[in-house]
């Protein structure tokens, strides 16, 4: 069966080889991140066992995203509270925040490039521009203290970090923030 409920099949043999049932064709993993580019739902089954290992092949398509093109999206401090939170009371929490914070975030840039094209016309540049140093900062406190709260909302009595080291670790993430920000800025201002 090719497809279910509209999900393509991904076929993964013990070869390695991925056979995608909906085309009829082997696939690659730089592929099926196209595929993710495009909005196209897929399920990766391990060809002999029939299980589910979605999961797993979307961790190393992003795995080799990040050391193959040199511009990381996961910042290592954020890999490291990520992997703290595998055993603890937190980990059932986590992903939902994570998948919430993602769909805001693409909700609001989608937001943002309609108000840019709004701005300066349908141009190729109006497409690549970034959000505002502001609302990008403003954004990035919003999801901190989300976070936070919800942390403590589940462990109420467990050690926090001092306010001083949490201030410390956002301010980091901040300015690393509007230090990308300026970069874009000026390649903005080359074009």
């Amino acid at each position: 069966m090719a497809k279910t409920e509209g999900e393509i099949i991904i076929k993964k043999y013990a070869n390695r080889r991925l056979y995608n049932t909906g085309t009829s064709t082997y696939v690659t993993l730089e592929d099926l991140a196209k595929m993710v580019k495009k909005g196209e739902e897929f399920l990766v089954q391990d060809a002999k066992t029939g299980e589910d290992i979605t999961h797993s092949v979307l961790t190393q398509i992003i795995f080799e995203q990040e050391s193959k093109t040199g511009n990381t999206l996961l910042p290592i401090s954020f890999l490291r509270q990520l992997i703290s939170y595998y055993g603890d009371q937190m980990q059932m929490v986590v992903p939902t925040f994570l998948e919430h914070s993602m769909k805001t975030f693409t909700e609001q840039q989608t937001q943002m490039r309609e108000q840019m094209a709004k701005a300066f016309g349908d141009t190729p540049l109006s497409k690549n521009l970034q959000a505002p140093m502001q609302l990008m900062e403003e954004q990035v406190r919003r999801n901190t203290e989300m976070f936070r709260q919800a942390v403590q909302m589940f462990s109420p009595f467990t050690g926090q970090p001092p306010a001083a080291a949490q201030k410390k670790a956002d301010s980091k993430d901040i300015d690393e923030l509007k230090e990308q920000l300026r970069n874009l800025q000026s390649r903005l201002d080359n074009l």
